[in-house]
Parts: C-alpha cells; sequence; structure tokens
C-alpha cells in the first residue's frame, strides 16, 4: 500500500476541539429552555440533569453541535482505517477495536454511567438506596448509555470495514482513488458530500423521524441518522486511503484554500436552519408537512455537509504547529469523552439550589467538569494498560 502518511497533527487537534464541544454540549442541556425531565423515567428526559434556570443562546450552542459534530467524529474515525488495517492484519485489528472501543464501552461505560445518573435517580425518586437504584438503572431504565453509544456503533462500522475489506480488497481497486484527490475541485467535493448526506438522512429520517432513538441494552443508537453516520465513517475511510496531507484536504488544496468560505457558509446555513427563516419565506407557498419536513431534513444536511468541511479545511489550513497544552489534550481526549458525564451531571445537580444565571452554571459546569475529566484522564494514564489502549 503506498503513499500513506503517518498522523497529521491537524486531525488530532480537531478530534479534541470535538471532544471539547461534546462537554460543553452535555454542560449545556441542563439550561436549555426545551429541557424537560422526566421522574417516571429519567431516561426519557431531554438530559440527566435539568435546571429551572434558562438560557435561550444554550440551545443556538446544542443546535449548532448537533448538526455535525457527530458525523465529523465518525469521519475521523474512518481516517486512518487502511494504514491501520495494512500495519496490522485484519485479525490484529478487529481485536485492537475490541480492546479499545468494545470492551470500554461495556466495563467502563457502564459503570461511568452508574455514577452518572444517580443524581437523576435520587431526584425522580428521592431515594438513595443503592440497591434499588441499580436495579431501576438496569430495568425501568433500561440500561442507559449516555456518552458511550459512540463507541459500540464506531466498533461495529470498524468491523463490518474490516470482514469488507479480507472479502473485497485488492490492491487494483482501491490504488487508484480520484473521488478525493488533492486536485480535486472545491464544489465538486461539496457536492459529493451534500449528496451522500442527502441520500443517506432523509430516507431515514422520513420514516423514522428526524429524533427517534432506538436499541437493545445499552446498544442505542438514532436511528435517522444511522446511515448518515455511516456514510461519513465510509467518507472518512476513502479520505485516509491517500496521504491525509496530499488528497482533498491537504493544506495546498483548493477545499482548504477556501476555508473562510466555508466558515461563512456554515453560519448562514445554521442560521437559515435554526431560525426557521426559509420557512417563514415560504409560508405562502402552501407547503404541506411532508414537504417542509424534507425542506429541514435537507437544511440538517446542508449544515452538517458544511460545518464539517468549515472545521476540516481551517484545521488542516491553520493548524501548523504542534502546542504544548493542545498534545496534552489530544492524548487525553478519549479518557475525557469517557470520564466528562459523570463530572457533568454532578456538577448541575451540585448547582440546582443555586441563585445564579444559567450563563453563569454553564460555565462553571464546563469549565470545571472539563478541567477535572483531563486530571483523571492524565492519572488513569498513567497505568500502562490504560495509556496503551485509552
Amino acid at each position: 500500500m503506498a503513499n500513506q502518511s503517518s498522523r497529521n497533527v491537524w486531525v488530532d487537534y480537531l478530534r479534541a476541539t470535538i471532544t471539547v464541544l461534546v462537554v460543553a454540549h452535555h454542560a449545556a442541556l441542563a439550561y436549555t429552555t426545551f429541557s424537560v425531565f422526566n421522574k417516571d423515567a429519567y431516561i426519557l428526559s431531554t438530559h440527566a440533569m435539568v435546571d429551572n434556570r434558562r438560557w435561550a443562546l444554550l440551545d443556538d450552542l446544542v443546535g449548532f453541535n448537533d448538526t455535525f459534530f457527530m458525523s465529523l467524529m465518525f469521519f475521523i474515525g474512518g481516517l486512518y482505517f487502511f494504514s491501520s488495517i495494512a500495519k496490522k492484519g485484519v485479525l490484529a485489528f478487529t481485536k485492537d477495536k475490541v480492546y479499545r472501543l468494545l470492551i470500554p464501552f461495556l466495563l467502563l461505560g457502564t459503570l461511568l454511567m452508574l455514577l452518572a445518573y444517580f443524581p437523576s435517580y435520587y431526584l425522580a425518586k428521592g431515594n438513595t438506596a443503592i440497591w434499588a437504584y441499580v436495579k431501576d438503572f438496569f430495568t425501568t431504565e433500561a440500561w442507559p448509555v449516555g456518552p458511550p453509544w459512540f463507541l459500540w456503533l464506531l466498533f461495529v462500522f470498524n468491523l463490518i470495514a474490516a470482514f469488507a475489506y479480507r472479502l473485497f480488497y485488492t490492491k487494483k481497486l482501491v490504488s487508484n482513488p480520484t473521488l478525493f484527490k488533492e486536485n480535486t475541485k472545491a464544489f465538486t467535493v461539496f457536492i459529493i458530500l451534500f449528496f451522500i448526506g442527502l441520500l443517506a438522512y432523509l430516507p431515514m429520517a422520513a420514516y423514522f423521524g428526524p429524533y427517534s432513538w432506538t436499541g437493545i441494552g445499552p446498544f442505542d443508537f438514532q436511528l435517522s441518522r444511522l446511515i448518515l453516520y455511516f456514510a461519513y465513517f465510509g467518507i472518512g475511510i476513502a479520505v485516509g486511503r491517500l496521504a491525509i496531507g496530499a488528497g482533498v484536504f491537504a493544506e495546498s488544496s483548493s477545499t482548504v484554500r477556501y476555508y473562510p468560505v466555508w466558515c461563512l457558509l456554515a453560519i448562514v446555513a445554521f442560521f437559515v436552519f435554526s431560525t426557521g427563516f426559509l420557512n417563514k419565506v415560504l409560508t405562502g407557498q402552501q407547503l404541506n408537512i411532508k414537504q417542509m419536513a424534507i425542506l429541514n431534513n435537507s437544511l440538517f444536511v446542508l449544515c452538517c455537509t458544511l460545518t464539517s468541511i468549515a472545521f476540516i479545511s481551517t484545521f488542516s489550513k491553520l493548524v501548523v504547529k504542534k502546542i504544548t497544552w493542545w498534545d496534552s489534550l489530544s492524548s487525553h481526549a478519549y479518557l475525557i469523552y469517557l470520564v466528562h458525564f459523570v463530572y457533568i451531571t454532578w456538577l448541575q445537580f451540585g448547582l440546582l439550589n443555586v441563585n445564579i444565571p444559567a450563563g453563569a452554571k454553564f460555565f462553571l459546569v464546563f469549565v470545571l467538569s472539563l478541567g477535572l475529566s483531563w486530571g483523571t484522564a492524565y492519572l488513569l494514564r498513567k497505568i500502562a494498560l490504560v495509556k496503551k489502549y485509552l
């Protein structure tokens, strides 16, 4: 396999930045105007903790993140598929994913969610009996998965890709990928990603609805976005087939050169999507509910496409050297992702009766949970086995 690059710093820094956005996302969910807590089954709440203090600006933060950041995480998850499987072989690659993704999801994820959701149980039941909580956790709440849901789905995607690689891979088949070469025009890249997104998302969102989740036990996933996430994972694999520094997101590519344009278009697209601007403009066109749903779902895909390209191109263009603190954040990002939800829920719980504005509560929860998660990750990585896989 020719022309594989070493890991690019900007990819690692981008992944770390998205992890920070995940922490901010969960820190904000207690204080959005749409937050609702369900005492009968807290798993049906919009978030594990819901405060009576609200701030509408956080609705936009949550809405903005929701349009792109999980798709982008799956994209990054696929970038090093070819280089990794070529180095390790299919069996060793699969074994590595079991240790890095599946086991942490089942064991560490379950333990951490047991810690994270205890305040929710207390608010719902007014009970602190540990055994009653554990029983409720696995029965009434059906084993809440929390943020680690990403890990098991990424594991399955890698398993599918490894199986396909074992069955169908030939050097002739993938030796000259053309869709994502450095000289591919920027508009072509946008069109490819946008239409892949439409094909992956619109039918699923139309049939299941844009917000429906399902699963068995902890194996939860969002129905409408399942194929979209797999598509972005596959796009990541295709982009990573070439050396990333020489592919469509190389620093000198036209896609990356236009990074300010992508940023501007992403902001405009989110404004149109979040404000319902087109809905208001088209009010007199007598569009039916189905047509309006297609329009809104298409705008969601447009936001996902433009914002993902904006982040990727901006990091590829501007991240040109290593920075010590960012290196540390990057090294600890996986564990920060795993442990942050515990700190989030307990800090939000501790601030429930504190008489300060929602914005101040959000800031405190975000900064403290990020710092505590970072510190916890630093300590855990002192353990050789943890450092090897996490």
